[in-house]
C-alpha cells in the first residue's frame, strides 16, 4: 500500500507537517487542562461534602464544589507547562483555556435559550436542565475572571521562586506557587459569584458564605499541593524519559520549547 504522504510529495503537493515530541507533549498537556478546566466550569454548582472538622471549639463541614476534583491535575499540568515550556508557553495555555471556556459558555447560553420540545419527547426536563447549566454560566463567568488572575500569579510566583532557588528545590516554588495563586484564586471567584448574584436578585447577604467556602476552598486546596508533590516528581521523570527534554534554566524568562 502506497504511502500517502510520500505520494503527495511526489505529486507536488505539501506533505503534513510532523510535529516533534516536544511539541506533542505540549499539545497533549494543553488539551488535558483545557479539559480539566471546562469540566470543573460545568460541573462546578454541585456542592459536596466530606466531613468536618473541629476549629477553635466551632464545627466546621468541609464543603467544596465538585470543580476541586480536577484541580489537582491543573496545579500539576501549571507547574510542568511552566517547568518545561517557560512562563511563555504557560501563558499561552492559560489564553487558550480562557478561550475555550468562553466558547463553552456561549454554546451553553445557546442551549438554555433554545425553545424546548415538548416534554414527552425530551430526556431532561427544561426546568432541570436550564438550572444546571443556568448555575454552570455563573461559574464559568467567576472562574474566568479567578482562573487569569490565578493562572498568572502562579505562573509569575514559580518564575521568580526558580530564580531565587537557582533552578533548585521543585518541591518548594511548585506548593508555593499554588499557596499564593489559589489564595488568589479563591477570593476572587467567591467575590465574583456574590456580586452575579447580587445583580441578579438584588440580595444584600452571601459575604459571610463566600468567605468561609473561600477559606475551605483554599485549605483543600493547599492539602492537594502538599500531597501531589510526589506526582510532580513523576511527571518530570516521564517529561523527560518520553521527550528529552530539560528544565529551562532559572534565568529564562521567555524562551520556550513550545
Amino acid at each position: 500500500m502506497a504511502d500517502p504522504i510520500a505520494s503527495a510529495g511526489a505529486a507536488g503537493v505539501a506533505a503534513p507537517p510532523s510535529l516533534a515530541r516536544p511539541q506533542l507533549l505540549y499539545l497533549w498537556l494543553v488539551s488535558l487542562f483545557v479539559t480539566c478546566l471546562l469540566i470543573a466550569n460545568i460541573v462546578g454548582s454541585k456542592f459536596f461534602s466530606f466531613g468536618s472538622v473541629n476549629l477553635f471549639g466551632t464545627e466546621i463541614f468541609i464543603e467544596h464544589s465538585v470543580g476541586m476534583f480536577c484541580f489537582p491535575v491543573t496545579f500539576l499540568l501549571t507547574d510542568l507547562l511552566n517547568e518545561y515550556y517557560g512562563p511563555k508557553g504557560a501563558r499561552r495555555a492559560t489564553l487558550i483555556g480562557l478561550a475555550m471556556s468562553m466558547v463553552a459558555l456561549a454554546f451553553i447560553t445557546l442551549a438554555t435559550s433554545a425553545p424546548p420540545a415538548p416534554e414527552t419527547r425530551t430526556f431532561v426536563p427544561e426546568a432541570q436542565f436550564d438550572r444546571v447549566l443556568s448555575n454552570s454560566t455563573v461559574m464559568i463567568f467567576a472562574s474566568m475572571i479567578a482562573y487569569v488572575v490565578g493562572q498568572l500569579t502562579d505562573i509569575f510566583t514559580f518564575q521568580a521562586a526558580k530564580r531565587l532557588t537557582g533552578g533548585k528545590l521543585l518541591w518548594l516554588r511548585a506548593t508555593g506557587s499554588t499557596v499564593i495563586s489559589q489564595a488568589v484564586d479563591s477570593l476572587a471567584i467567591m467575590t465574583v459569584i456574590v456580586f452575579s448574584s447580587q445583580l441578579a436578585d438584588g440580595s444584600s447577604t452571601g459575604w459571610g458564605f463566600a468567605l468561609v467556602a473561600a477559606l475551605k476552598g483554599y485549605l483543600i486546596k493547599f492539602s492537594i499541593a502538599v500531597s501531589i508533590t510526589p506526582l510532580l516528581y513523576l511527571g518530570r521523570s516521564v517529561v523527560e524519559g518520553v521527550t528529552g527534554l530539560r528544565p529551562l534554566p532559572a534565568e529564562s524568562r521567555g524562551r520556550s520549547h513550545a
